[in-house]
């Protein structure tokens, strides 16, 4: 383990509210539920106190990962030696004011749709299924059902990687397809403020219901996942060609593809992280064999592997 005492110190001079754990087990914050141990985990309890401890890290140039949900996220069986610091749990405040909302960046968005709903705003329905935080989101971009972050989003606040916070406006961003300018510079998402319209809140209810029979009905829910494994390579749909490469209920150690959705990898139960990265590696090496196709994954890895 590394020694953080220096961190604990500063946390508990300084962030009263502020919550660590030292040895936490990270099959708990990850959606796929493998993983190993966080030698250090803190929670802060306000966006106040996250950018203190952002800005004491960056000064002391500690490493650190930001977890949201850990929806996208697999972390390597050795665990992660880096400061997590996790932001889900406290920073959800929303603002609704006319047709923008703006909102911290640990909201789930399963919750921000709900709230645009609540107002008669429509424009994030397509967000009802995905299974993230606000943050996370704008970073990746998401996106389901012909909707993506880019076409509602108007500003992000960020602190950045020096440490000072900033607005960006949404065509700073250089959002794209699961992309985002804030994956290549550092910037960690503090708040985002969306721009929607009003809406009849009867159609709006309608379409997240009919989303989300669709997702039940179409995803494997049932089980541990980090939902669509690879990003849809052009003209080509992911789960179909390892459909066609015969790779549907081909597992490794505890980690499978799918029977019911071939674009997702599955945990039976056991998995271990190394499971996972080899079935990755084996459904690219044969789909590239196969149909010369590239396979790139949305999935992000921290921690140490082996």
């Amino acid at each position: 383990m590394n020694d953080h005492s220096k961190i604990i110190d500063f946390i508990k001079e300084n962030m009263k509210m502020t919550e660590f754990h030292t040895d936490e087990d990270m099959r708990k914050y990850t959606t796929f539920n493998t993983g190993g141990r966080a030698d250090l985990m803190v929670i802060p309890k306000d966006m106040a106190e996250l950018e203190g401890l952002m800005q004491y890290l960056i000064k002391e140039k500690i490493s650190y990962h930001i977890l949201g949900h850990g929806s996208n996220t697999l972390v390597g069986d050795k665990g992660i030696r880096e400061v997590v610091v996790l932001i889900e749990d406290n920073l959800k405040k929303m603002i609704v004011k006319g047709e923008e909302i703006e909102v911290e960046a640990g909201l789930l968005l399963a919750d921000l749709a709900q709230e645009a709903k609540e107002h008669g705003l429509t424009g994030l329905e397509f967000v009802c299924g995905i299974p993230g935080t606000v943050g996370g989101a704008v970073v990746m971009n998401a996106g389901a059902y012909g909707g993506e972050i880019k076409d509602v989003l108007e500003e992000v606040q960020v602190l950045t990687a020096e440490g000072k916070r900033l607005v960006r406006k949404a065509d700073e961003l250089e959002l794209a397809y699961r992309s985002s300018l804030i994956q290549k510079n550092g910037d960690m998402v503090l708040k985002a403020k969306f721009r929607l319209k009003s809406g009849d809140q009867m159609e709006i209810k309608k379409t997240m219901d009919e989303l989300t029979r669709n997702r039940a009905d179409k995803q494997p829910l049932d089980y541990p996942s980090a939902g669509s494994i690879f990003k849809r390579p052009e003209g080509h749909f992911t789960g179909k060609l390892i459909q066609d490469a015969n790779l549907q209920g081909y597992s490794i150690g505890g980690a499978q593809v799918s029977m019911k959705h071939a674009g997702f990898i599955i945990n039976t139960g056991q998995a271990a992280t190394e499971d996972v990265l080899n079935l990755i590696s084996h459904i690219q090496q044969v789909v590239k064999q196969r149909f010369q196709v590239e396979l790139e994954t949305e999935v992000k890895v921290i921690g140490e592997l082996i």
